[in-house]
């Protein structure tokens, strides 16, 4: 996979670009109290384990003595120290969860931030270039915030131990210091060969497990049309083939955990044995006490521990890697979401009414024109019925809406979100009634009064309760499709744009209750234009015909009749 190749540099620079992002956002100062906290925890829990390895050899000579008053106060000192570094680790594992939740928030929110912005995750979609962006925001961001601060910690854990015990160990035993370093060294290098492959299978589980979770999630969200049509034998072997992926694919990382977990338990089993071997003939000697055997060993297996980081995260490491190659991608899609459409047609947002130059479209599939040279302007206030081919309606209403569509030309939109947009099938996200009908900016011009006095005009009384208002709901379960569309236009009402756009909304509400609506926004000054099909066209101020080749006819005030051009 090619992906999977992306140079270290890029990822390197885009983590350390994170990095900066964070400790300069607004909670950029909690982060690094939190940071310099734990940096002194872990200094503290290091300079604990040092004290607690004289303490175990004086204990430990203590009792090959036999003299009970030092090891009485000796004992007193264990405790005292595995006190003191039960509440340092336990404040450090605190403040370190603390600090991943708060990256962990901050990384989010900017990623849904950009994912939902200038239609990013529709580009995406449409380009099938990144696979599930929502695991990657959700599951990814997590597993990265809390393993990239426990590798961070690890690491500079590791140094504060390989600081600490080289001393030791150097007091001890020269050789036992090279044996350790030579060690893990060696170690290491074998681990990362035998391991090598964990970081591109961990990667396509993600996408594996992912894969899977979206079929059930299918499942779920039509399971009405499943059961009805009688399709569940081909939902199930959609599903099973999905196991069968990430089970086969498992069995793989399975494999290399089996090899690499034969050297890595044979590895950390001679650190027991390899200090007492160098050490034990210096006991025998007579040249050192009992304790110091205990304590070279326990400072042998610190200080290999320290060195043999990639060895006993290896699996950690691997999953990690994948984790940041996905997040890498994700952050390079959704700040440079990929357009799989080229497209010469320009969108100007700083006009007073909806007009069209030289608009036009070609069909995405063989370039052939839906619409030819468009040149209108939608006069205010008025009533215009778009009819024509479905893909030619589709096109229109897309282009209109700042969708990428292949073509030329210029599309003039009314200015500060003077036009609004509604589809066949809109979509409300779960919210509040005020959140649904009044725009942001218009929050404080619109008491729930007036949104209660409005509702009943578009036949919803039945949600115009108080307690609706300061309710998150979700729409699409307590209203029937046709309330949601009524509730959408309601919206419209209070907001009243400049021009409203709407397609094939009659299908949904009905024809006389689209005329009565369409009459109402003409009262207010809003200019309805209507993508679809109507039995009384008279009802209509003009109308806009596309032919199938391309060509377009303006037909205004019933009568009089203009082609090619601007209408009179």
């Amino acid at each position: 996979m090619d992906e999977l190749h992306t140079s270290f540099g890029v990822t390197a620079s885009r983590f350390l670009r994170s990095v900066k992002h964070f400790l300069s956002s607004d909670v950029g100062g909690t982060a690094k109290l939190l940071t310099a906290g734990l940096i002194v925890l872990f200094i503290v829990i290091n300079g604990l384990n040092v004290l607690n390895s004289f303490v175990g050899r004086n204990f430990m000579t203590a009792i090959a003595d036999r003299h009970i008053p030092e090891f009485a106060r000796q004992a007193i000192f264990y405790l005292l120290v595995f006190a003191a570094s039960t509440i340092a680790s336990v404040s450090a594992r605190f403040t370190e969860e603390r600090l991943a939740l708060l990256w962990r928030n901050f990384l989010t929110r900017r990623a849904v931030n950009l994912y939902l912005s200038d239609k990013a995750f529709y580009r995406l979609d449409v380009s099938g270039k990144l696979s599930y962006p929502d695991q990657r925001i959700s599951e990814d961001i997590r597993a990265f915030t809390v393993t990239t601060l426990s590798f961070l910690l690890m690491i500079f854990s590791s140094g504060l131990t390989i600081l600490s015990f080289s001393g030791v160990l150097l007091s001890i035993n020269p050789i036992l210091f090279a044996v350790a370093f030579v060690y893990a060294a060696c170690g290491s290098l074998f681990a990362i060969w035998l391991g090598r492959p964990l970081i591109k299978l961990n990667y396509d589980q993600l996408d594996k497990e992912a894969s899977f979770r979206s079929g059930l999630i299918q499942a779920k969200e039509n399971a009405a049309q499943i059961a009805l049509s009688g399709t569940e034998p081909h939902m199930k072997s959609f599903l099973a083939g999905r196991i069968d992926d990430l089970v086969a694919n498992f069995r793989l990382i399975t494999s290399v955990n089996r090899n690499v977990g034969f050297f890595t338990t044979g590895y950390n089993w001679l650190i027991q044995i390899i200090p007492a071997l160098i050490v034990a003939p210096a006991f025998f000697r007579g040249d050192i006490e009992f304790g110091v055997i205990t304590q070279s060993a326990g400072a042998f297996a610190m200080l290999v521990g320290a060195f043999s980081l990639i060895i006993n995260q290896f699996n950690s490491i691997s999953n990690f890697a994948a984790v940041v190659t996905r997040l890498s991608m994700l952050s390079d899609a959704i700040e440079n979401p990929v357009q799989s459409i080229r497209s010469d047609i320009q969108i100007d947002d700083a006009g007073d009414s909806l007009a069209y130059d030289r608009l036009t479209i070609l069909s995405e599939r063989n370039d052939i024109p839906l619409l030819r040279e468009l040149t209108v302007v939608i006069p205010p206030g008025a009533r215009v019925l778009v009819t024509g081919g479905e893909g030619q309606q589709n096109a229109f209403f897309r282009a209109t809406a700042g969708f990428l569509n292949p073509g030329s030309g210029r599309i003039f939109r009314p200015a500060n979100d003077g036009i609004r947009f509604l589809p066949q099938q809109p979509y409300l996200p779960p919210s509040t009634l005020r959140q649904v009908i009044v725009p942001p900016v218009a929050d404080a011009e619109n008491p729930d009064g007036r949104i209660s006095a409005v509702l009943p005009e578009f036949g919803l009384e039945r949600i115009s309760a108080a307690e609706n208002f300061q309710r998150e709901l979700e729409w699409h379960t307590l209203l029937t499709p046709r309330e949601q569309q009524l509730l959408m236009m309601a919206s419209l009402s209070v907001a009243r744009p400049r021009v409203v756009v709407l397609e094939r909304t009659e299908a949904m509400v009905g024809a006389d209750e689209l005329r009565r609506i369409m009459t109402r926004f003409a009262k207010d000054g809003i200019a309805c234009v209507h993508i679809g099909d109507a039995a009384e066209i008279s009802f209509y101020d003009a109308t806009l015909e596309f032919a199938d080749d391309g060509a377009w006819r303006w037909k205004a005030g019933h009568s009089a009749e203009s082609a090619g051009g601007v209408p009179h």
